[in-house]
């Protein structure tokens, strides 16, 4: 199975035409994507737990719950992300030696 697909050389729009460079694309796994929302949301959880009774107060405690909610599921997005590397990591060395 090969990771990339074949992409078109080039456009036509309108009356234009736009060359497409042949670029390789960035190896890009998401694993540092998902850290970094992850702890947006544990350090948005940290920062409104001082205001717990004003949330309680206007009801919006919500707010509390879905950072908790998306630190949580951030956590299984890293471990999927990881596990998808070296899935990928797999596949590329299987093909290397093929």
């Amino acid at each position: 199975m090969d990771l990339r697909d074949e992409q078109p050389t080039q456009h036509e729009i309108g009356n234009r035409t736009y060359l497409v460079a042949d670029v390789d694309p960035l190896d890009v796994d998401g694993v540092r994507t998902v850290q970094v929302g992850s702890g947006l949301f544990l350090l948005g959880f940290l920062a409104l737990l001082p205001f717990y009774g004003t949330l309680q107060d206007n009801d919006r405690t919500w707010w509390l719950w879905m950072c908790l909610t998306g630190f949580a599921l951030g956590l299984f997005g890293v471990e999927y992300c990881r596990r998808r590397r070296r899935a990928r990591d797999r596949m590329r060395a299987e093909e290397q030696e093929a």
